[in-house]
């Protein structure tokens, strides 16, 4: 009696596993597998940076309509789990540095073109990697006179800004070049630009971004104006935003509040009718 029990009972599990295997996905189940590939597609474009927040806005463009709490879910129960961007300042390569004065100190007034030079360099996320953007601007017009895009980081990302910069405004009698104490600029490799070309070099204190503030307001432009809200999939896509918003918008239209709200070009044509 107990055998025949126990095969009942054992027919029963077997019979009840298979239907469980067959039986139809639940109402709730297709919305989720729509979600999840929808979740998938989002999280790998933007190479798995996303977290929830973002992939839902993502999910919500794509017209299916879901709550932030229910996203959470389905990425945990999928392990899709961003990984956290890397975006601290380069380190540098163990070579010697050189650090120079802060001859600058904060005046940033140019009384001719080719007098004052800023410099510094940002990153643009991609979904490729990092897209690095040196850039030099000259402080009598606030025109950025070099700029470069790469997607390394060592000392000739800066080095060909700077040639960018000599190359389209030609050798200066007197030019001081200011930066931060990055190691890309207190590289020998560098310095000994400077020293070749005559530029004498002026580096902000350690730790203080004011000391280099009118950089640091390009930039925030840049971001403000034109890449704040959006994701590039390419770093060929990042590079053709930047090109247009330095050269067309930039330097050609936009008008800057310090040189009396008109354009860097128009600035400096109207000082050489001067």
């Amino acid at each position: 009696m107990a055998c025949q029990l126990a095969v009942q009972s054992s027919g029963s599990l077997a019979s009840g596993f298979h239907a469980w295997l067959n039986r139809p996905a639940s109402t709730r189940e297709v919305p989720d597998a729509k979600l999840v590939t929808a979740i998938e597609t989002s999280f790998k474009a933007s190479d798995r940076t996303y977290g929830a927040r973002r992939v839902w806005r993502d999910v919500l463009e794509e017209g299916l309509d879901c709550g932030l709490h229910r996203i959470e879910r389905l990425m945990r129960l999928n392990a899709l789990r961003a990984r956290p961007r890397r975006r601290g300042k380069p380190k540098g390569d163990g070579e010697r540095s050189v650090i120079a004065d802060n001859i600058l100190d904060r005046n940033f007034q140019a009384d001719r073109p080719n007098q004052k030079w800023l410099a510094d360099f940002t990153y643009i996320w991609t979904a490729e990697g990092w897209l690095y953007v040196p850039v030099v601007l000259d402080l009598f017009s606030r025109r950025a006179v070099g700029w470069l895009m790469k997607a390394d980081r060592d000392a000739s990302l800066v080095m060909d800004a700077l040639m960018m910069a000599v190359w389209r405004r030609g050798k200066a009698d007197a030019l001081l070049h200011h930066s931060d104490r990055g190691s890309q600029y207190t590289s020998e490799q560098f310095q000994r630009l400077l020293a070749d070309n005559g530029i004498t070099c002026s580096m902000s204190r350690a730790g203080n971004v004011w000391d280099n503030s009118a950089m640091e307001s390009f930039f925030s432009s840049l971001k403000t104006e034109r890449i704040a809200r959006k994701v590039f999939r390419t770093r060929d896509e990042a590079r053709a935003d930047v090109f247009d918003y330095i050269e067309r918008f930039y330097n050609a239209v936009r008008r800057h509040s310090t040189i009396g709200y008109v354009s860097p070009m128009e600035f400096e044509a109207r000082a050489m009718l001067a």
